[in-house]
């Protein structure tokens, strides 16, 4: 065992069940069934996790899941997977919810809710819920939890929070019923309490039932870290264990937290909380690290450490902290696009820095290796996928140089790292450096390569990873021949002149950022501005800031309302029409709308200048060696496929 994770790993007692440790993960969503959801939550019970819990899954026909908990059919698929974790020895829990006014239309014939007030995020009107549909909702729960338990799973976790059903009659902001079930808290809580009543008498009292609490609801006039305490000294005596997770579609990225929140951005609200309880306790908000579930544990401020995301990167971070190789954990950056963001915008859950999370049975976590041929590989450049392609090159035996054209690594991920709210998303890339050197890899820093270089080193692979520069010639979509007017003036700049990258930007407000491509580079250009104390008028092609992002609700909200609460102003659906030493003016395409808007400091974010040269003189004169290209230089745009083409390519090799 790790003394440097002596209170991690101190085994805990959980009503009838003793964990091996703290480390837990809470119910989050996958969108899997069968043996690819068994294997996601192998790869984590093998990687030495103490507790796992099944995503929320619904207890009533009304609002189905893909697990049918409604019904006994359940049965032998939880009777799977709970034998195939009991040989790793971690715990495996069913969440078990109904999401009330968050259940979407298109799932159900119907919404029902303590009241009729919409779900901002979902829409409808839900129906206010009988006496009788509430009777039928509470037996819904107990058969659900009984079910679990004729599963073989290792107990239930009642979902109480995250702005569903059973949240919604306890918010003051959702229920405003006037019969037994709204009022007072004993009243609001009455449907709860009904429902632990009914699931204890199903399940009886050896078996595991925990509940998951809001610790703040984010709604105006909902409930506070106050209100929260009483609730959960008011259920503690019926559960075995509390746990707390903050948020509402009210403020819907507070559930899922991304980079611009501190690390463990819960435990303040946690506090008020958990000082009054004697149940044990599970915490869970960008907690990253060992180190950091170590201090809350340490400190007394939780019991248990929910650590999710950092799990999806890598499942194999508890047994590598045990063992002493912290270094080698692959980390989580927090930027939500691979995991939540994918899992909503395509229904199919990912990661931007683990090529195998929600793949495990078809894809390896670790490189298969050797390969079969040890080959001398050139990796050209030493961005995100350049040093992907490097450090999986050399982990299946391959001679590999790294030669990069800067005098440091990193690539793009290591100017946008600089921008504020933003450092977290260097991790992986300082992690990557770590890798190669440790592996080997011989690099070659402020090299430009020419097919000169190639054919001295004869390599037998060559792989492009030369990225994007930007463009400096008016270029935007709207008028894809037309330069901008007055792009050339000195007041006009790119974004790496804005972080000092190839150019320094005199910055004098008010300034105008104009967002061709609705990614997070325009974001961080404002946000580096209004740092500065400019007022900033971010002008958008597209209608919303970040619009190409995916899921916006979860990665991109937060730097909305950042943005919004300064000297800030968003136009979108408009373009560039004419720059001039003072002012900006702007329009809407196919209209003759025509604003101007002054502006002393212009930064135009735009698309990129694929760096294909080399390729174009390589392929031009072929030699013995195999020619690739991965990452932006391909014309994708993005971390996540720069790392996903790089690991395919380098693993093929």
């Amino acid at each position: 065992m790790s003394h440097r994770y002596e209170h991690l790993f101190t085994p805990l007692q959980v009503g009838p069940l003793t964990l091996k440790n703290r480390i837990v993960r809470s119910a989050h969503g996958t969108l899997m069934t069968g043996e690819r959801l068994i294997a996601y939550h192998e790869a984590r019970a093998a990687g030495g996790v103490a507790l796992s819990t099944l995503e929320a899954t619904g207890v009533h026909a009304d609002a189905p899941s893909l697990i049918p908990l409604h019904s006994d059919e359940c049965i032998p698929f939880y009777r799977e997977i709970s034998s195939r974790m009991r040989p790793y020895g971690m715990a495996l829990l069913q969440q078990i919810y109904h999401p009330g006014s968050a259940t979407r239309p298109k799932k159900a014939a119907t919404q029902v809710s303590a009241s009729a007030i919409p779900n901002p995020m979902v829409g409808g009107i839900p129906t206010a819920m009988s006496t009788a549909q509430i009777h039928e909702m509470v037996e819904a729960f107990g058969a659900a939890a009984r079910r679990c338990r004729e599963g073989g799973l290792d107990g239930i976790d009642l979902h109480a929070s995250s702005g569903y059903l059973i949240e919604q009659f306890l918010s003051p902001a959702n229920n405003v019923r006037d019969d037994e079930y709204g009022g007072s808290l004993e009243n609001r809580m009455r449907f709860l309490m009904e429902i632990l009543d009914c699931i204890r008498a199903e399940v009886g009292r050896d078996y595991l039932v925990g509940i998951r609490l809001p610790n703040e609801e984010y709604i105006p006039g909902g409930l506070t870290p106050d209100d929260v305490a009483e609730i959960a000294r008011i259920v503690e005596p019926h559960v075995d264990y509390v746990s707390l997770h903050m948020g509402s579609y009210w403020r819907f990225y507070k559930l899922l937290a991304p980079m611009d929140e501190p690390l463990a951005n819960e435990m303040p609200s946690n506090a008020v909380i958990t000082a009054g309880l004697t149940a044990p306790t599970m915490v869970v908000g960008r907690i990253m690290t060992l180190d950091d579930a170590e201090r809350i544990v340490a400190d007394g401020a939780a019991d248990m450490v929910s650590m999710v995301r950092a799990l999806i990167a890598d499942p194999e971070l508890v047994a590598k902290s045990e063992r002493g190789e912290a270094h080698l954990v692959r980390p989580c950056i927090g930027s939500n696009v691979g995991c939540v963001g994918q899992l909503m915008s395509t229904g199919t859950l990912s990661c931007v820095v683990n090529v195998a999370a929600a793949r495990e049975t078809a894809v390896p976590f670790d490189p298969p290796g050797p390969a079969p041929e040890r080959k001398r590989v050139l990796v050209v450049g030493g961005g995100p996928a350049g040093l992907e392609a490097a450090r999986t090159a050399a982990l299946r035996g391959h001679e590999v140089h790294l030669y990069e054209a800067n005098r440091h690594l990193g690539g793009q991920v290591a100017i946008a790292a600089t921008a504020p709210h933003r450092s977290d998303i260097g991790a992986i890339t300082e992690w990557l450096t770590d890798e190669v050197e440790r592996l080997g890899v011989t690099i070659r820093l402020a090299t430009m390569v020419t097919p000169d270089v190639v054919a001295e080193l004869a390599p037998d692979e060559v792989i492009l990873a030369t990225g994007v520069s930007p463009r400096r010639d008016g270029f935007q979509l709207t008028t894809p021949v037309e330069p901008v007017p007055g792009h050339d003036l000195a007041h006009v700049f790119t974004s790496w002149d804005v972080f000092g990258f190839g150019g320094r930007a005199e910055l004098v407000g008010p300034a105008l950022v104009y967002d061709d491509t609705g990614t997070f580079e325009a974001i961080s250009v404002a946000d580096r501005l209004l740092e500065a104390g400019l007022a900033v008028t971010m002008v958008g092609r597209l209608d919303a800031i970040g619009a190409t992002l995916p899921y916006p609700p979860a990665t991109v909200a937060a730097a909305k309302e950042r943005l919004m609460s300064g000297a800030f102003d968003f136009v979108g659906g408009h373009h560039l029409l004419e720059i001039h030493p003072d002012a900006v003016d702007i329009g809407v395409a196919f209209t003759d709308r025509r604003r101007t808007i002054p502006a002393s400091t212009v930064v135009i974010v735009t698309y990129g200048h694929p760096n294909r040269e080399l390729g174009e003189l390589l392929d031009a004169e072929p030699g013995a060696w195999a020619v690739h290209r991965i990452g932006d230089v391909t014309g994708t745009n993005g971390l996540l496929p720069a790392i996903h083409q790089a690991a395919a390519l380098a693993r093929a090799i």
